[in-house]
C-alpha cells in the first residue's frame, strides 16, 4: 500500500514545478561556485593549494546549507499545497487509505526529492572540479559527507515543515517560518550544540560532524512521530 501512495505522490508532482526546483537548487549552487572560482581562480587555488578538491567541496557545502533549508521549505509547501489548492483533503482521506500513510507519503517524498537534489549537487561538484582541472584524485567520501550530511541533519526541519504545510492552508506561514529558520541557521555557528538550527552546519564542540547528523536523525524521527500523531487527531476541513 505504501508503494501505491508514493507512486500517487510522484504522479501528482509530475506536471508541477517541484522537479524543476529539485534541479534548480544544485544547479544554482554549482553555477555560483563556477562564477566564484572563475573570477577568483588564482586566489582561491592559492588558498586551497594543499587540497584543491577539499577546498572546492567546502565552498560548495557552505553555500548549499541555506539552499537545502530554503529548498525543503518550498518543497514541503508545494507538495502539501496540491491538496490545499483543490480543497482535496477530504476526498483524499475518504479513500481507503489511513492518515498515517498520507502524511508519511508526503514526508518521504520530501526526503527523497531532497536526497535527489543532494545527489545532483555531488555530481555537479565533481563536474565543476574536473572543468577547473583539479585532477582526478577526488575525495569521494568527503564529497558525499559534505553533500548528504547537512541533508540528514536537517531531518527535523523536514518533519516540522511537512506538518506545518499540511495543517496550515495559508502557505505564507510555513514558508515565512522556514525562510526565517534558514536565515538564522546561517549565523548559528556560535549557538549551543543542542540548538537544531546549528546541526546542518555540522559544527560541534567535539568536531565530529556525525554527532550533528545523529542528533538530526533522532530528533527528526521523534518530530515525525509527534507530527503524525497530531495529524491523525485533527479533523480535516
Amino acid at each position: 500500500m505504501m508503494m501505491r501512495v508514493m507512486a500517487s505522490e510522484f504522479i501528482k508532482i509530475r506536471r508541477k514545478m517541484i522537479l524543476f526546483l529539485v534541479f534548480l537548487g544544485p544547479i544554482g549552487v554549482i553555477g555560483l561556485e563556477a562564477v566564484n572560482f572563475g573570477i577568483r581562480y588564482d586566489w582561491l587555488t592559492g588558498v586551497y593549494k594543499d587540497d584543491l578538491w577539499r577546498g572546492l567541496i567546502g565552498e560548495v557545502a557552505m553555500l548549499s546549507i541555506p539552499t537545502i533549508l530554503i529548498g525543503l521549505t518550498i518543497l514541503t509547501s508545494m507538495i502539501a499545497n496540491i491538496e490545499h489548492q483543490t480543497n482535496a483533503w477530504k476526498q483524499l482521506l475518504a479513500l481507503p487509505i489511513s492518515k498515517t500513510k498520507v502524511f508519511t507519503g508526503k514526508f518521504l517524498l520530501s526526503v527523497l526529492l531532497l536526497f535527489l537534489s543532494c545527489l545532483l549537487l555531488a555530481s555537479g561538484t565533481v563536474l565543476l572540479g574536473l572543468l577547473l582541472k583539479f585532477g582526478t584524485n577526488i575525495p569521494f567520501l568527503y564529497l558525499f559527507k559534505m553533500c548528504f550530511f547537512p541533508c540528514l541533519a536537517s531531518l527535523p526541519f523536514i518533519a516540522v515543515q511537512t506538518w506545518l504545510a499540511i495543517t496550515i492552508k495559508n502557505q505564507a506561514i510555513p514558508l515565512t517560518l522556514g525562510i526565517i529558520g534558514a536565515i538564522v541557521s546561517m549565523y548559528s555557528m556560535n549557538f549551543p550544540d543542542w540548538v537544531p538550527l546549528k546541526w546542518p552546519l555540522l559544527l560541534n564542540d567535539w568536531d565530529k560532524p556525525i554527532y550533528s547528523v545523529l542528533a538530526g536523525l533522532v530528533t527528526g524521527i521523534l518530530l515525525y512521530f509527534m507530527s503524525l500523531i497530531d495529524f491523525n487527531r485533527r479533523d480535516v476541513k
